[in-house]
């Protein structure tokens, strides 16, 4: 079978494969599915269900809400409070409720914040949370990343628990 390529015109070679609004929408998608696994869970179970020495999925939530809006905040701005204590301040959050409240709380930061980043920004390199050093757009794909990894934890919990989860392909 003969490779055939097809002559691009420099313009759409340049193009990028995905925008910041699909990449936004993206993952907004993937955090409307985490907040439907969230709200599965049973409240006695959410705050302590563990199986095999991993952490209960409310920790896990609050690690994605610790990235999420403080995440592209920093993005933004350059400024970075540390990893641990923007979770602290997260930990507050004791029952279903209050969890899915940071978490909608989280959107809204996100949304506000994401325009700000301009298409030059994701190029530039940045030490997130004084840590993890990469490009901003590295960055973003790893809170995206880490969010779907526990998200996949939540659901063999949740299937622990005789619950069926969200299809995980609903991402409206």
């Amino acid at each position: 079978m003969e490779n055939k390529t097809f002559p691009l015109s420099p313009a759409v070679a340049d193009a990028p494969v995905l925008t910041s609004q699909i990449l936004l929408n993206h993952w907004q998608g993937h955090r409307e599915l985490t907040r439907r696994v969230i709200e599965a869970f049973p409240e006695d179970k959410l705050f302590t269900y563990s199986i095999g020495g991993m952490r209960p999925f409310a920790q896990l939530a609050i690690e994605m809400l610790t990235m999420a809006g403080p995440g592209v905040r920093g993005l933004v701005s350059g400024k970075w409070d540390s990893f641990e204590a923007v979770q602290s301040k997260l930990q507050s959050a004791t029952t279903k409720a209050a969890l899915l409240k940071l978490w909608d709380e989280s959107t809204d930061e996100i949304n506000e914040y994401w325009p700000q980043i301009t298409p030059e920004r994701f190029q530039e390199i940045e030490k997130v949370f004084g840590q993890y050093e990469g490009p901003v757009y590295w960055s973003v794909m790893y809170f995206i990343d880490n969010e779907i990894h526990h998200r996949g934890q939540g659901y063999v919990y949740l299937r622990s628990l005789g619950i069926e989860p969200p299809p995980f392909w609903d991402r409206k």
